[in-house]
């Protein structure tokens, strides 16, 4: 059987050239049309349709944060960079963002829940419910008797462990942890909301809230030996090994847990 004759070289270039030629028109054609589609306005972004519940944020604050940002259409849209423009907006914790077809953008959002100030008085910032530090007008806050916490950077969430930890031992006597700090040495302070100022020292949280746990369980009986009430507490430190002691208005005192006399001074 003869071998089939090959074309000349010539009329295979050609081929070559016309195939070539063909797949680049096509490719070109193929880019047109993509490019028309990303810049027709058939494919620009319709709505956006936000979802959660939503004490903080409405559509004014979203439109004027989110809006400028939103420069692509439909199709080539940045889901992420879309998502931190709205987790940029204050009060804004989370931000879930997906399309639906064909000119919709749906977004999640949850907010911040503030359960304290974070910081010195004068600080803008709030502390979330999982101890995360955020910034919002706090003249927004509904509960305006937000507990005020202090600490180092980075330490929110141990802080705010710390608060929810003490807060329950105090509320026998009838008294509020109103302020709760961290010093950089890891020394705790509190300030409940008659105004006394308790040293709680340093430790793990076990070791603090054994110490409040014994305050808290004599205070009561110390303060009637000199009619007082626990309201009446001025100030504590209970950084002694084997007791505290204590400011009543009028009185100051030193109580030991051991079974010998407590030391005292006179009512000043």
């Amino acid at each position: 059987m003869a071998e089939a004759l090959q074309p000349p070289i010539d009329v295979r270039l050609m081929n070559m050239a016309a195939t070539a030629l063909f797949l680049c028109c096509g490719a070109l054609v193929l880019a047109a049309g993509v490019w028309w589609a990303l810049r027709y306005p058939g494919f620009a972004i319709g709505r956006i349709v936000v979802e959660g519940d939503l004490a903080h944020t409405n559509a004014i604050t979203l439109r004027a944060n989110v809006a400028p940002k939103l420069d692509s259409n439909f199709f080539t849209v940045d889901l992420a960079r879309t998502r931190d423009a709205f987790q940029a907006v204050p009060w804004v914790r989370r931000a879930l963002v997906r399309r639906e077809f064909p000119r919709t953008l749906r977004v999640a959002l949850q907010e911040h829940e503030a359960v304290a100030y974070w910081g010195d008085d004068d600080d803008s910032t709030l502390l979330n419910r999982q101890g995360e530090v955020f910034e919002a007008n706090v003249d927004e806050v509904g509960d305006a008797a937000l507990p005020r916490l202090r600490g180092p950077e980075g330490q929110s969430a141990e802080v705010l462990q710390m608060f929810h930890t003490l807060a329950p031992a105090f509320a026998p006597l009838g008294l509020d942890v109103e302020d709760l700090s961290l010093s950089p040495r890891g020394s705790w302070r509190a300030r409940l909301d008659g105004g006394a100022a308790i040293e709680l020292g340093s430790g793990a949280p076990a070791e603090v809230l054994a110490r409040v746990r014994r305050f808290a369980g004599t205070l009561t009986q110390v303060a009637a030996r000199y009619g007082r009430r626990p309201d009446a507490l001025e100030s504590a430190d209970l950084r002694h090994q084997d007791g505290y002691a204590l400011r009543l208005q009028g009185v100051t005192t030193v109580v030991e847990t051991h079974p010998k006399p407590a030391t005292q001074q006179g009512p000043r």
